[in-house]
């Protein structure tokens, strides 16, 4: 997008914009269906995973790696006074909550060995994932955020 604004001087930045948020929204649309139909199999079948070592693994990189996106997305934001970064700091929130969900589910599992708590998981992360599809949609038309400001840190 920056580097077709870049060539196209003359182009409105905010159509761009809005093909971005669509694709986004798309992209989440198609995350939040495989996750569905994933765990509907996984539950049908009874599947447990072999393992929910590198799930752990992940998370914990994750969580720590977004905790520190946000403390200073939000300290930079907060200094230049800028909402789009503000705004992009709670996008990285709403990784950071996935990215939860997946190291409790992936724990879940790894302690009682219930298969269908990995896919509860996986469900879990797929309304989420929807709603943030959702989200993208509605911004492309203009429509305010529903999210909350990212407020500590």
């Amino acid at each position: 997008m920056v580097r077709r604004i870049r060539h196209n001087l003359d182009a409105h930045p905010d159509s761009f914009e809005k093909r971005a948020l669509q694709i986004t929204g798309i992209a989440f649309y198609l995350l939040a269906a495989g996750l569905f139909v994933t765990a509907g199999i996984n539950i049908y079948e009874g599947h447990r995973p072999e393992t929910t070592f590198w799930g752990i693994v992940i998370a914990m990189i994750s969580i720590f790696t977004m905790w520190a996106l946000i403390h200073f997305k939000v300290k930079v934001g907060r200094q230049l006074n800028s909402d789009a970064i503000l705004e992009d700091a709670n996008c990285t929130k709403a990784c950071l909550y996935l990215s939860l969900i997946l190291l409790i589910s992936s724990v879940g599992y790894e302690i009682t060995g219930i298969g269908g708590i990995d896919s509860i998981g996986a469900v879990l992360i797929a309304i989420f994932s929807f709603r943030e599809g959702r989200e993208a949609f509605e911004k492309s038309r203009g429509e305010s955020c529903h999210c909350d400001r990212v407020e500590s840190s």
